[in-house]
Formats: structure tokens, C-alpha cells, sequence
């Protein structure tokens, strides 16, 4: 008899083990809450779809903190290469940017997934959407129920692939609801947290008022937290309403966020002019102003203007604009107290999830055998850069061989128990 795979939900995880498991010849059927799969996908290609890095794979692997001995297997099981090849197999070529990070040509996420819902349909995956996952019980099989369209209806498989995403972007279907069925099952997991996400900073309402939204460019981001682990990256901001977000306050959310938790803020410093030495920045900042607006002379003493020049006005006294030397300083080293994380639903990604210790290295449940997790649902967290969406299409990789590996042998054991 032909068996039978449910995937519950149609984000990367989840399409990729629809894709490994039907061309393997498995009968699959995905289900998602949303009138459509893809949405998160979509919203993150939107402004250019970053697949993946193409940084050596040693070095890739760094980028996944405290978790990286559980993903680390599964990465090297489907590498960055192997996503680029895969994708180059739906037809779609791809190219290496000036920061190393890995995109399709034509920079679009809407492309990449009407090729690859189109394989999965040439598989004989059904999609069935707007239904939302209720539950499940033990049978001979495995009985799924959901609340659809049609009403409440009851599904029985073989096997379960859940890929239900983490708790940001809720509207575009990470709720997060999973967590309180699968806790009651008493499946460990750990909370959900907001990750590359923006911060809460001391600003105040003024400077918040008049830069929200511009970008603070080419600037270095370092601290160092309560247990003496230095961190240092260099990037661009953007000022917000509260604070700050963009892509290097994204690379370093994870132990921004567990230094919040542990001191209860976070001290920061910002180096407005990284390309500059501090001498170099007194020496200019030594000349005489004259008849100049405070504005110009930093502008063209040591260009530092706009929100730049905005930030350190916030941040530095009349006294240490007074002061070379002390000037010099707070440009290079401008301190900035993050008081608490933005919001989850706010969050581009959330950490926590399942715990590792609730699973096999199969990515099984350990007390719900035939019942797997992948993607964002995972305890595991990285950067944006390509290194989420690898993880995900990494984990719905490792799920599938998961599920097929357990069906073939429970098929096994069915033909020697007939035997």
C-alpha cells in the first residue's frame, strides 16, 4: 500500500520535505492555515532574495551560537552548495554578491516558488490550505484533525512532518499556537523569542522623533557582556521610533538579547567613523572652528553629519564638543544603553522551539514516534544573511530522510510480522 506523509506547514522546512519525500515516491499532503504557501518566504525575498552565503562551510557554521552542535549535522547533510543546486535544478541560476551572500539572478523569491510548487504538483503533492492544525491522536495510525473551510475534518497518515514556523510575522501565519498543544504532550519546549530583531534604546523623544527611519551607515557595533565575551561587527543601522534595527544589530540580536535578560540592559558603543583613528579625528578636530555652524565643522572636519551628527548631539555634552580629545573619543566609541528586545511579532525570526532533547537525530519526536519537526519550530536562531533560510531547508532536508527512514522500516517490521 502506498504510504502517507502530512507536512503541517507550507513555509521552506516544510515545502523541502514535501520535495524529498514525494520524489521519493511517498504520497504527501500539505497543509497550511493560510490561503497561500510561501507568504513568510515571499515577504523575506522582497527585497532581494537572499538564499544563502558562500562562505566556507567552517566559517558558515560559526554563525549558529549555541546551537550549532545540533544544526551542525544537518547542514553538512545539505550544505549551502547543495541549495545552490538544488535551486539551479528548478531552473533558476543564481550569483554571488559583494558581501558573499547568494542570490537568484533575477533577485526574486516569487519565481524561485512557482517553479517549485509546480515540481511538488508533477509529484502528486496536495496542498491544502486554510487549514489549521487542531490535533492529533494515536491509531494504528496517526489521526490529524484541523478546522478548514469545509468545517472540522480528520486525517490518518503514516507519518507527520511538522514544520509550523516560530512566533514572528504572525500575519503571515507564525502564530506560535503549536507550543501549548505539544507542551501538553509533554514535549519540551523551549519559549519563543524575538530574534534579528530591533532594540529599545535610551534615546530620546526628540532624537527619535526627527531621525526614525534614516540609516546610520558604515558604522562598527561593539560591547562586551556580563561573563566578558568581547563582540564586535560593522554594518548599518536605522534609527527607529524607540531605538535602533537593521541588518548589525541583527547579527548580534542573540547575545544582545541574553545580555538584556542576564544585567537587564545591554551598553553598546558605536564607531562612527571605523575607516578613521582616533588621532587622525582629534588632529582634525583641534582646528580652529571660526564662524562655522557646529554642523559644518564636523561635516567637513571629519565628515560626520545628518543622523550621525544627530546621535552624537544626543550623546556627547556641550563640554566634550568643547574637548578634542574627548570628542575624538565618543566618535569612536559612542555609548548607547539597549534597555529591551522590539516586540516578537515584530522579530524577522524567533528563537526558541522544540528542544533537541525532545528529538532524535532524525528530527523525530522521542515520545511520538512516526511525528517529526523542521524548520523554525526548532530551538536553534542565526542571522539574517542566508544562513536562516539554509537551516530551514537544511532541517525539512534531515526531516524527510527522517520520515522516509522510519517508514521503511515500520513497512519492515509490518512484512516480518506477516511473515
Amino acid at each position: 500500500m502506498l504510504q502517507t506523509v502530512a507536512v503541517i506547514g507550507g513555509g521552506p522546512a516544510g515545502l523541502m520535505t514535501a520535495d524529498v519525500l514525494s520524489r521519493a515516491g511517498i504520497k504527501v499532503s500539505l497543509y497550511d492555515a493560510m490561503p497561500t504557501v510561501g507568504r513568510k518566504f515571499l515577504m523575506a525575498g522582497k527585497g532581494g532574495m537572499n538564499i544563502t552565503h558562500s562562505e566556507p562551510l567552517v566559517t558558515f557554521l560559526t554563525r549558529y551560537g549555541t546551537q550549532r552542535s545540533y544544526i551542525e549535522p544537518l547542514l553538512k547533510a545539505f550544505t549551502p552548495d547543495a541549495q545552490r543546486e538544488w535551486i539551479h535544478q528548478l531552473g533558476i541560476a543564481t550569483f554571488v554578491g559583494s558581501s558573499g551572500r547568494v542570490f537568484p539572478v533575477d533577485m526574486k523569491a516569487g519565481p524561485l516558488l512557482r517553479l517549485w510548487l509546480h515540481r511538488l504538483r508533477k509529484s502528486g503533492v496536495n496542498l491544502y490550505m486554510r487549514h489549521v492544525w487542531t490535533g492529533w491522536q494515536r491509531t494504528d495510525h496517526i489521526e490529524l484533525f484541523f478546522n478548514s473551510p469545509q468545517g472540522d475534518c480528520q486525517v490518518s497518515v503514516d507519518a507527520v512532518v511538522l514544520a509550523l514556523g516560530g512566533g514572528s510575522w504572525a500575519r503571515l501565519g507564525s502564530t506560535g499556537a503549536w507550543v501549548s498543544f505539544l507542551l501538553k504532550n509533554n514535549i519540551f519546549v523551549q519559549p519563543l523569542k524575538p530574534s534579528n530583531c530591533g532594540f529599545n534604546a535610551d534615546f530620546s523623544e526628540d532624537f527619535c522623533s526627527r531621525f526614525a527611519g534614516r540609516p546610520l551607515q558604515t558604522v562598527r557595533l561593539f560591547f562586551t557582556n556580563a561573563e566578558g565575551t568581547s563582540f564586535s561587527h560593522q554594518g548599518e543601522l536605522i534609527v527607529t521610533e524607540t531605538g535602533l534595527e537593521g541588518g548589525l544589530i541583527y547579527f548580534l540580536s542573540a547575545p544582545l538579547r541574553e545580555e538584556i535578560v542576564m544585567s537587564g540592559s545591554a551598553l553598546i558603543y558605536l564607531d562612527l567613523a571605523p575607516n578613521r583613528n582616533t588621532q587622525f579625528l582629534v588632529d582634525r578636530l583641534s582646528q580652529p572652528r571660526g564662524k562655522q555652524s557646529l554642523a559644518n565643522y564636523l561635516r567637513k572636519h571629519v565628515g560626520i553629519e545628518g543622523v550621525k551628527a544627530g546621535l552624537l548631539r544626543e550623546k556627547a555634552s556641550a563640554a566634550d564638543f568643547d574637548e578634542p580629545t574627548r570628542l575624538g573619543a565618543l566618535i569612536k566609541a559612542l555609548p548607547i544603553r539597549l534597555l529591551s528586545t522590539r516586540p516578537l511579532d515584530e522579530a524577522i525570526s524567533s528563537a526558541g522551539g522544540v528542544d533537541f532533547s525532545a528529538l532524535d537525530e532524525k528530527l523525530m519526536i522521542r515520545s511520538q514516534p512516526g511525528i517529526f519537526c523542521a524548520g523554525e519550530m526548532l530551538d536553534w536562531e542565526a542571522p539574517t544573511g542566508g544562513y536562516l533560510l539554509t537551516a530551514c531547508f537544511a532541517t525539512g532536508h534531515a526531516a524527510a530522510l527522517g520520515a522516509l527512514a522510519w517508514l521503511n522500516k515500520t513497512d519492515a517490521d509490518n512484512k516480518l510480522s506477516l511473515s
